[in-house]
């Protein structure tokens, strides 16, 4: 494929795509903590970009190297996004009860969790990376750069819309956000044997 407009056209289509999982979390992790600072918006955003565009990346360089063995793992890749998101989920609905029971509870996103969360919205893009199989490596990293570039502006519109909701909603919203994650999870799961 050549740089052209049908390859920016593909890499913008396949970025919104791979984007929404990231903008359904990041709405989540709004309306967990409507009170994120920009800063930490800022840096939600980047892991999620950043590993939008990474797991592509790797898909691509197994694609050329490790074929035989990723086939394998990704069978694995629907389970292990479920798996997370469902940890995820069930973690923030229970700190949103126990919030409810503690009316001045204060909840925040810690680095684990965001770390978290990007890996398991992240993680079916693998797969991407072997329908990129012949682009050589200056398409890739400009598709992938372009994926990374929008998840990050997707998932900063879903955290600016997830603080809207979230400081209307209180304490709802952190179990609101936690059957989004598990939503998201078992959408990924069931959307994988189709």
């Amino acid at each position: 494929m050549q740089l052209g407009i049908v390859f920016f056209l593909n890499s913008i289509f396949l970025g919104f795509a791979l984007a929404m999982d990231a903008f359904s979390v990041s709405v989540a992790d709004g309306l967990k903590d409507a009170n994120v600072a920009k800063k930490k918006s800022l840096a939600i955003a980047s892991v999620f970009g950043g590993f939008q565009a990474l797991f592509p990346f790797i898909g691509w360089i197994c694609v050329h190297t490790l074929v035989v063995l990723l086939k394998a793992f990704e069978k694995a890749v629907p389970w292990i996004a479920l798996g997370l998101l469902l940890y995820l989920g069930i973690k923030m609905i229970i700190e949103g009860v126990k919030a409810k029971e503690e009316e001045n509870a204060v909840s925040s996103l810690g680095f684990k969790t965001i770390i978290l969360q990007g890996v398991a919205v992240s993680i079916d893009a693998l797969s991407v990376g072997f329908t990129t199989a012949e682009y050589n490596l200056l398409q890739v990293v400009i598709s992938v750069s372009i994926i990374g570039i929008m998840t990050f502006a997707i998932s900063l519109l879903g955290l600016l819309i997830g603080k809207k909701i979230g400081s209307r909603l209180t304490n709802k919203a952190q179990i609101v956000g936690g059957v989004i994650l598990i939503a998201i999870g078992l959408e990924i799961f069931i959307t994988s044997f189709f």
